[in-house]
């Protein structure tokens, strides 16, 4: 038996500049935080051939290109596993739909698994980029390639797009200020789950086509992440937080989709409460509200009384790895 896991994602900084419509032509900057809360695939060889797969669903199928779930169909054709002898369970301690990138936290997890059965060793570099081609070249999802890169890297990491190359490299912070960043960052689920797919089209669309607002916009959170960065690392937290609620003020005009009147009620409370700034995690839509806070007593307590549940998380430093192999 095999257990992978694979950290879920906050974004610090820059986020959207990691889709291959803007980064081809400008080059994307984003800093990625992974969390202590995780997507497992266990894999086991089985006695009877066929392939056993359990997710939200249950499939069984004798060959690949019988398998529906498109994820794990291509992972299988890239690694050519012949053997179908196999069976693929998937758990998470968040569900899909969240904002915190499960879909690349599950392909790089898969990955992974596969690897180690076939006794392969690999680079994140190269699990990242391998989880990018599914998802991204041969899927079309129109997403971006930061939540495959957090996955397989783990850390606190800055990622540099072009369309040749990602650059990965740790952000440089002091250890009390980490310390200090993991207190006062706040996660609270709205309730809503969504699908990124129709935001990110739009954005896709729009980049691809040159809209002048939409690529202005990107232009701006980009820098923004840049300056996150500095701050982040002089250990100013609260230019950090307010350069959080500038960068919210600014995705919610790409798309008339990205919040709602509930999700800004709630954010506008939070400000009153203790919070320097926040925003969506993910393309947006629902899904979870992260603030910076010099409060947290106080907002807890905000967001408790106003029915939203916190997820408490700490960083992890270990990327996508195998945590069972028997």
């Amino acid at each position: 038996m095999i257990i992978a896991r694979s950290p879920l994602r906050v974004t610090l900084g820059g986020g959207g500049t990691d889709l291959p419509s803007y980064y081809d032509k400008f080059g994307g900057f984003l800093i990625s935080a992974a969390i202590d809360r995780y997507v497992y695939i266990t894999l086991h060889r089985t006695f009877q051939p066929g392939y056993i797969i359990k997710y939200s669903l249950m499939e069984r199928a004798q060959r690949i290109d019988k398998i529906k779930h498109p994820i794990i169909r291509e992972s299988l054709k890239l690694l050519g596993m012949d053997n179908n002898y196999l069976e693929i369970a998937s758990m998470a301690d968040i569900p899909a739909g969240t904002g915190l990138g499960s879909s690349g936290s599950f392909t790089t997890a898969l990955l992974k698994a596969l690897h180690t059965y076939k006794r392969n060793l690999i680079h994140p570099k190269e699990l990242a980029e391998q989880a990018c081609d599914i998802e991204i070249n041969k899927l079309g999802e129109p997403i971006g390639k930061q939540d495959q890169y957090i996955a397989a890297y783990g850390g606190i990491t800055c990622f540099e797009f072009s369309r040749r190359a990602v650059k990965a490299y740790p952000l440089k912070i002091e250890k009390e200020i980490l310390y200090d960043l993991e207190d006062n960052l706040l996660l609270f689920f709205t309730g809503y789950t969504r699908s990124a797919s129709g935001i990110l089209k739009e954005q896709h669309h729009k980049s691809k086509t040159n809209d002048r607002q939409m690529i202005e916009n990107l232009h701006f959170i980009k820098q923004l992440g840049v300056e996150s960065k500095r701050a982040l690392e002089k250990g100013d937290l609260n230019k950090f937080g307010e350069l959080m609620n500038v960068h919210w003020e600014h995705k919610k005009k790409r798309s008339s989709s990205m919040s709602n009147a509930k999700i800004n009620d709630w954010y506008d409370l939070a400000l009153k409460n203790g919070a320097l700034g926040g925003k969506l995690i993910g393309a947006g839509g629902g899904g979870f509200l992260m603030f910076y806070v010099s409060d947290g007593v106080k907002l807890r307590r905000t967001m408790t009384e106003v029915g939203l549940e916190e997820v408490r998380f700490r960083f992890d430093f270990e990327g996508t790895k195998v945590i069972v192999q028997s």
